[in-house]
């Protein structure tokens, strides 16, 4: 299958049709060439704490030889199970210059989710912030985890004000539930070993995978979409040339900084603000805990934002914050929306309050993530995810696989070199998510129109979509199965004001006792929050096809039909 690319005529002055990735040779490569280039800029700030590019460049080694000090042969996976904490760009940069590949996971996470990861990764090793060791204890029994690192949240934070972090963490606000992981190491203590061992630096190849980023994939399972180096070099470089007119319009910015909000075990982040911010030698702003709104906006007035990358929940959150209206926009540039739709009232509201568009694009854990963009200088909100940007084709198939005419919806397939190698250890899904010619088939249905804009229609697959995150009906069905009291069950996605879509549980009772609460609590200890069902409905039985299996489409049509 070809394209024309007659998209490429709506392109933005300054933006290339092509990128070239060989400019690098890995991600290391990349890594390495930033950590020298801007030795002396703040890279991350976090809790009023520095860190210069320098500075991760250092300790980034030292954690390097300590890995490898571990035994870990080339191609280990390494897992990061922390949020938006120093540590973390550190031990990213760290596990890449080493050889090994990044798993990131979730810290909030269950111990059954936890355990699937591991188990299926294959990971040797983990950093883990301590307020969620106790999660690890719980799930390492079957794993082939060897070796954990514990980081508190005070670790690079300095002396007196670490000390004093760390003690409101664990003992005023107690958020460090009691763990044993016997062996185990303190994050200050391996950066303290690995000053006095050898560093051997990664031959890393672009070819060689880089890591292993945790999605639902076309199915519930969660399965590892592997990412090689070229994948993620290639969309930094795809994000870097489409954000590079409005970066040439305020050349007089001696840094960018980045608000990097959403967490950085998320692609989104991990690749835009991290990733790229690294590239260009900006300041990231890491965000702990944005869901406190209140302290988030505390932080964004002590800098000049220039780049905000968030998902349509964030943005709403921070709008609805009285405070938000009173810092300062002066410096916005570019203001991007993904991971789930932008609301057309939330990016009208965003504009009126901050004089700054969102951007809107569109992508997946598949593709690095980013597929198509709007202009990074939009003016206005367009309601569509934009064009396909540089070295990315984009075709709406039918359900036989064939290009369907402009204007007709069809499933969305991407094909370009952010486009993941396929799913770990799963060739069956590998080859079902592909067509022959190397597309990846999305699951979502899109137009495209004359100009090469593209507007989600509608989803394909069973997928939820909360907040960004993607929740499986599969998994959710699949544990709420195993509880005694229920018979049967059907999860479908329904409207939510807050988070685009919220998960409704419909079951079926084995126990005529089983109350609502009583599911909901057994909820709580199988499911990280976003995929906490927010709604269930009992009934006395489900919708059918003639051989059994459960129409979640005639579930979804029920919503539809009551709204």
């Amino acid at each position: 299958m070809t394209t024309d690319k007659f998209w490429l005529k709506s392109y933005p002055p300054g933006v290339p049709a092509e990128i070239d990735v060989t400019q690098y040779k890995s991600l290391v490569h990349l890594l390495d060439e930033a950590f020298k280039t801007f030795a002396e800029r703040n890279a991350y700030v976090c809790m009023d704490k520095f860190m210069t590019y320098g500075e991760v460049d250092v300790m980034s080694k030292k954690v390097a030889a300590w890995l490898q000090s571990r035994g870990l042969k080339k191609g280990a996976r390494v897992a990061v199970m922390m949020p938006n904490v120093l540590q973390y760009p550190v031990a990213l940069a760290a596990i890449l210059r080493a050889g090994y590949i990044v798993v990131n996971v979730n810290p909030l996470y269950t111990h059954r989710e936890l355990e699937h990861q591991l188990k299926d990764s294959g990971a040797e090793a983990i950093f883990v912030l301590e307020n969620f060791a106790i999660t690890l204890e719980q799930a390492i029994a079957h794993t082939d985890v060897k070796h954990v690192v514990v980081c508190s949240m005070g670790d690079l934070l300095g002396g007196l004000k670490g000390t004093i972090v760390n003690l409101v963490v664990r003992h005023v606000k107690k958020l460090v539930p009691a763990f044993n992981l016997p062996g185990s190491f303190r994050f200050k203590d391996i950066v303290a070993q690995g000053a006095s061992m050898k560093f051997q630096p990664s031959e890393a190849k672009l070819d060689d995978v880089a890591f292993l980023q945790y999605t639902g994939g076309t199915t519930g399972v969660s399965k590892g979409a592997v990412l090689s180096h070229r994948n993620v070099v290639a969309n930094v470089l795809q994000n870097h040339a489409w954000l590079k007119p409005s970066m040439d319009a305020h050349k007089d910015t001696p840094q960018l900084t980045f608000v990097c909000a959403l967490p950085l075990y998320h692609i989104f982040a991990l690749t835009v603000c991290n990733m790229v911010g690294t590239r260009i030698g900006g300041l990231n702003i890491l965000i702990p805990n944005p869901r406190d709104i209140p302290g988030f906006v505390k932080e964004l007035k002590k800098y000049k934002v220039n780049i905000f990358p968030a998902v349509n929940t964030l943005y709403n959150a921070l709008l609805h914050n009285p405070e938000f209206a009173n810092t300062d926009f002066s410096g916005y540039l570019c203001c991007t929306g993904g991971g789930m739709a932008v609301q057309k009232a939330v990016a009208e509201k965003w504009k009126e309050v901050t004089g700054c568009a969102i951007a809107e694009g569109y992508g997946l854990s598949e593709t690095s993530p980013v597929a198509t963009a709007n202009y990074a200088d939009s003016k206005e909100f367009t309601g569509s995810i934009g064009l396909p940007i540089s070295s990315t084709e984009i075709a709406i198939l039918d359900d036989d696989g064939k290009p369907v005419p402009l204007g007709e919806s069809g499933e969305i397939a991407i094909r370009g070199p952010q486009v993941m190698l396929g799913y770990w250890n799963r060739p069956d899904e590998t080859a079902n998510s592909f067509t022959s010619d190397g597309f990846f088939k999305s699951g979502d249905i899109g137009v495209m129109d004359e100009r090469g804009f593209t507007k989600i229609v509608d989803r394909k697959k069973d997928m939820i979509l909360v907040s960004g995150f993607n929740v499986y009906p599969t998994e959710i069905e699949g544990v709420i199965a195993g509880h005694p009291g229920v018979l049967e069950c059907a999860c479908v996605g329904v409207p939510d004001e807050n988070s685009g879509e919220a998960v409704k549980l419909y079951v079926v009772r084995k126990d005529p006792s089983l109350t609502k609460e009583a599911l909901m609590a057994f909820c709580k200890e199988e499911f990280t929050g976003y995929k906490k069902p927010k709604y269930i409905e009992f009934r006395t039985e489900l919708p059918k096809t003639n051989v059994g299996k459960i129409l979640r489409r005639a579930l979804r049509d029920e919503v539809k039909a009551a709204k």
